[in-house]
């Protein structure tokens, strides 16, 4: 009997002591949250989670957070690797595109932040939605990485005559010719490089044009096609661009160094780059520089008004694993508040390492430079955030689309034959 008692109560601890390991919580009420993080010890996002989380125990001791840390390909093998064994953390370094979010909606692991989310914390309209009805699945480090942004040289469009941005394309035109007449370029593309038509163009045009924001990824899934004459339409604007004196049409000979240079150098007005740009403007312009839309479009729809292609930035999201242990939820939350603190992202922003922070009412401090205070006012105006080509068209098709809107641009090709092209090899994927 005493032997059969012994055994029992072995068996309850053990039962015990695995649903504390499963559930993430210690006996004595400590709470485990396995993590995954992006970096290693010789960058600086590593270096940054080890001191965050090293400091984020010190002032919650009930918390434990035990993790793996990797960085580039090696993180994104070993997150298939954990999801196929299993082993699933409860919070880990996520997005919401394929390259990010894909392993994790796959396995079935995402999980809706934003019933948890603060909304007198973070202010959720820089939050763009990231699933089917609105879900958000990660707490981004800060708002969309925006892609289709003009920079204006505010200074030397005083010296043209010119009063400010243009607001309109028709204002766009009356610029052109004032730059041609001084010799230089109204707007500079890096067009040499193929994916800058796509991410930095072409993904603003087909969204006013359409009137959705979800074309491109529409398109993919073959709800639209590429054929689609608002697409044929949105592609004729490169064409209209360069007749128009908009565009060079010795753009495609300009690569992105030289496309940072003219502007730096006051060679063009303005240029058209993603906001990770503004790093490489000369701080001389830069200083004068205001990164805008694209001023309203012919033919663009009114829901549509001056949205800005994107790609949802990463962050650390909660897992459903991780969600199952309320305890473990509320720990990943309130962990992830803490890496999202205004110090830290106020410190990613002096450093590029994000657009804008999604804390609500941030105020950006007075000595960062006027160029990144530009890009903070840009993202908090932004209202409607669009497809960007390439997070959803890949292969041989987007390749297509790129080398097909050089040869628009040069001449040697129609809207109507690339918007084929595309098509057909999307068809035979």
């Amino acid at each position: 009997m005493k032997k059969a008692l012994v055994i029992l109560l072995t068996l309850v601890l053990f039962t015990t002591l695995a649903f504390a390991g499963t559930s993430g919580t210690k006996p004595g009420g400590k709470v485990v949250v396995k993590a995954m993080a992006y970096g290693d010890n010789s960058n600086q996002e590593g270096q940054n989670w080890v001191r965050l989380v090293d400091a984020f125990m010190k002032e919650n001791p009930n918390i434990e957070i035990q993790y793996e840390m990797l960085y580039d390909e090696a993180y994104h093998n070993k997150v298939t690797a954990r999801l196929a064994s299993g082993d699933v953390p409860h919070v880990a370094y996520m997005g919401a595109d394929a390259r990010w979010g894909l392993a994790w909606k796959e396995a079935k692991q995402q999980f809706d932040h934003k019933p948890h989310m603060d909304s007198n914390y973070y202010d959720m309209s820089l939050v763009p939605p990231m699933g089917p009805n609105g879900e958000i699945w990660e707490v981004p480090l800060g708002t969309s990485n925006l892609c289709t942004v003009l920079y204006y040289n505010d200074a030397l469009g005083k010296k043209l005559g010119i009063a400010g941005p243009p607001k309109t394309y028709e204002e766009l035109v009356a610029m052109a010719a004032k730059t041609k007449a001084a010799g230089i370029d109204c707007v500079s593309i890096d067009g040499a490089d193929g994916w800058a038509w796509g991410s930095c163009l072409m993904s603003a045009i087909i969204a006013r044009l359409s009137g959705d924001a979800g074309w491109v990824s529409k398109a993919v899934a073959g709800k639209n096609k590429f054929t689609d004459q608002v697409f044929v339409d949105s592609l004729a604007m490169i064409t209209r661009m360069v007749q128009d004196g908009i565009i060079s049409e010795k753009a495609t000979l300009v690569d992105y160094g030289a496309n940072v240079s003219n502007y730096s150098t006051e060679k063009a007005l303005l240029m058209i780059q993603g906001q990770w740009a503004a790093g490489g403007i000369d701080p001389a312009v830069a200083n004068n520089t205001i990164m805008i839309a694209w001023p309203k479009l012919p033919g663009e729809k009114a829901n549509m008004a001056n949205s800005v292609a994107a790609a949802i930035q990463v962050g650390y999201g909660i897992t459903q694993a991780g969600a199952k242990d309320p305890n473990v939820r509320d720990a990943c939350i309130k962990f992830i508040r803490y890496y999202n603190s205004e110090p830290e992202v106020t410190q990613r922003l002096r450093d590029g390492g994000i657009v804008a922070p999604i804390l609500k009412g941030y105020k950006v401090p007075a000595d960062v430079p006027a160029i990144i205070k530009s890009k903070v006012a840009l993202a908090q105006s932004v209202k409607v955030i669009t497809d960007v080509i390439d997070a959803y068209l890949s292969g041989a098709p987007n390749d297509a689309l790129n080398a097909g809107m050089q040869k628009i641009a040069g001449g040697t090709a129609t809207a109507a034959d690339v918007a084929a092209e595309v098509q057909n090899l999307l068809e035979k994927k």
